[in-house]
């Protein structure tokens, strides 16, 4: 979906043989399995719903939100194929909210390294154990695709500057509002997570363009 973001720094397309032909930089981790260094900067502007009312850009409403650490050491997580600070932020906001997975229209999962989007399918309950690959290979997460994600294209394709989470904010603040480079028809629900303190900590906010 990078292509279709004029700010994105990869937009030519980039094929499986791309990913694996790349340098290795720390195994299994490929160069284009991890994010961009690049330069960036972000700000977002919280208020009331009804101070939001009178502003001219469209506002965008947070239905829920959750937060929670694992471990301050990847060495220390109980299970290396699924994350616990996942497990806990993702249900605690949806359940905040009040949606199912199902009402989710479009997904942002922080991905500073490939296999996060992986993790996010799955430790945020929107496929099985073991079933984002397969999900991720069938389109299902591609423009038109049954769950949309990382339209901006991500922190792989588009920019990390060391701080991604505003840039994925800020993609799931324009899907809502319908001005995405690469916008997702009809979109009325965003979950967004991010990820912090070298996969310790998560956090997940779930946004829509209108008030339940």
């Amino acid at each position: 979906m990078a292509g279709k973001n004029p700010r994105a720094m990869f937009r030519d397309p980039i094929t499986t043989a791309d990913v694996l032909n790349s340098r290795m930089i720390a195994y299994p981790f490929r160069l284009l399995m991890c994010c961009l260094v690049t330069d960036g900067g972000g700000a977002l502007i919280v208020t009331s719903a009804e101070r939001a009312r009178n502003l001219k850009q469209k506002p965008v409403y947070i239905l829920g939100t959750g937060e929670s650490a694992e471990t301050p050491m990847i060495s220390q997580m109980a299970d290396f194929t699924s994350s616990r600070a996942f497990r806990v932020a993702g249900p605690t906001a949806f359940a905040e909210a009040g949606i199912k997975h199902a009402d989710v229209d479009h997904l942002m999962i922080y991905d500073a390294f490939a296999h996060l989007p992986i993790y996010g399918l799955e430790d945020l309950g929107f496929v099985g154990r073991g079933e984002a690959g397969a999900f991720i290979s069938a389109g299902n997460t591609r423009p038109g695709g049954k769950l949309p994600m990382n339209t901006n294209g991500g922190g792989l394709s588009y920019t990390h500057t060391g701080m991604y989470g505003m840039f994925a904010l800020q993609e799931s603040v324009r899907q809502m509002r319908g001005t995405a480079p690469a916008q997702v028809k009809g979109a009325k629900l965003s979950v967004c997570h991010g990820v912090g303190g070298m996969f310790a900590a998560s956090g997940t906010i779930i946004m829509a363009n209108q008030l339940p």
